[in-house]
Formats: C-alpha cells, structure tokens, sequence
C-alpha cells in the first residue's frame, strides 16, 4: 500500500521548504490535505511528483512549489475572502481553506466540481463554496473578493475577473510568453492593478485566458 502521507511531508521537505516558503499556515496545509484525494484516479500515485499534473485541454495541477509560492507571496489571512480560479479536482482550494475565512472554488467541469466537493466534505473542510461557469466571468455573485489565485497560466485576465478584487486586494497568475513564464503578484490601488514579479514558474494557458489577438487590416 503506498504511504501518502511520508510522500506529502518529502513534498514539503523536497519541494516547498527548500523554496524558501517558511510560513506555518502553507507548510501545515500542504501537510496536512491530501494530494492524492484531489486529482484523477488514474493520477493518485502522480499526485506528489515534483511537477505540474497534466489534466487535458490546457489544464493541470499546479506543482506543489508553485502553487505554495504564490500563496506565499499572497499572504492570505483568516479573516479574508478567497476566489480560486480553475479549482480542477479541488486540491489549490483545500489548501487555501486553511488560511483564509472563506474560498470560492471556480471550475468549469462539472464532473471535476463534483469530485471536488466529495473530497472537500471527506477531508472535514467546510469553508468552501464550489460555482461551476465559465473562468474568464469570475463568480461576481460572491466577490468582491481580497484575493484571487489563477491555477493555470495565463496571457491575459479578463477585466470581469480584476473587476472582482477589492481595493486593496492581491492576485496571483502565472504569466506566460510560449514556453517561458513568470508568477506575479498584483495589488489594487486606485482601481489598477500593480503587477511584480515573484518567482519564474510555467503552466498552460488557461482556456479563454490567451492574448488578445492583434487587429489587422
């Protein structure tokens, strides 16, 4: 039988803490929510493997040292309001539940919503509030929200998206140009978002999230 729980903490000791993420909450969540629980059947024994986990069209699991830098830099507190931008299977937002009051899980795959929302209620967490539509809307029904994290990368964030962060808010996506990409951190300040680089890292871009195509004559 495989022992999940000695892969989660070498995750953590492998791949989150030599990252230089050091604050308890991160390191106490990744501890203690089961990976292998929120990814495909098919998947589970790839669940703790030091890289992004493939899920089909454009979409995966965030590797464990990008999702915890992000979350790093984000610093979420237990009194804030969390949307999570293509949730998948659920793994990004059980993790975030431990840090913030509240987390909205966006996924546009019924079926992965599901599955995520079985795994969240056998892992006893309570603070997650699943929505199925599509990412680029957002789910402005709950917002406005103090942080938002995109799973995935991206070209471009739909104004519908920024338009749901608080003033004073931050938002974590992984920024991509072809095979290179970088993670920023942004800050709502007077309506605008203030990007600054975090940490180099790489996803594919999240469907609906490409760049802008250029108009021509």
């Amino acid at each position: 039988m495989t022992d999940f729980s000695a892969r989660r903490t070498m995750m953590v000791d492998t791949q989150v803490r030599p990252s230089d993420v050091t604050k308890f909450p991160i390191i106490e969540a990744m501890l203690s929510v089961p990976r292998e629980d929120f990814v495909p059947n098919a998947q589970k024994e790839a669940a703790y493997m030091g890289e992004n986990l493939e899920l089909g069209a454009g979409r995966v699991v965030l590797e464990p040292r990008s999702l915890a830098k992000m979350l790093d830099g984000l610093d979420i507190s237990n009194d804030e309001l969390v949307l999570d931008v293509g949730c998948a299977f659920g793994y990004s937002s059980a993790v975030v539940a431990h840090m913030a009051q509240a987390v909205v899980a966006l996924e546009d795959d019924e079926t992965a919503a599901r599955d995520a929302a079985d795994a969240w209620s056998a892992a006893g967490i309570d603070n997650v509030v699943p929505h199925v539509g599509p990412l680029t809307a957002g789910a402005q029904e709950h917002g406005p929200y103090d942080v938002i994290v995109v799973q995935g990368g991206v070209a471009h964030i739909p104004d519908t998206i920024l338009s749901q962060l608080k003033e004073g808010g931050r938002i974590a996506a992984l920024f991509m140009d072809g095979a290179l990409g970088e993670a920023r951190i942004g800050y709502k300040m007077d309506g605008k978002i203030t990007w600054r680089l975090a940490f180099n890292a790489g996803a594919p871009v999240l469907p609906g999230f490409e760049s802008h195509a250029k108009f021509q004559l």
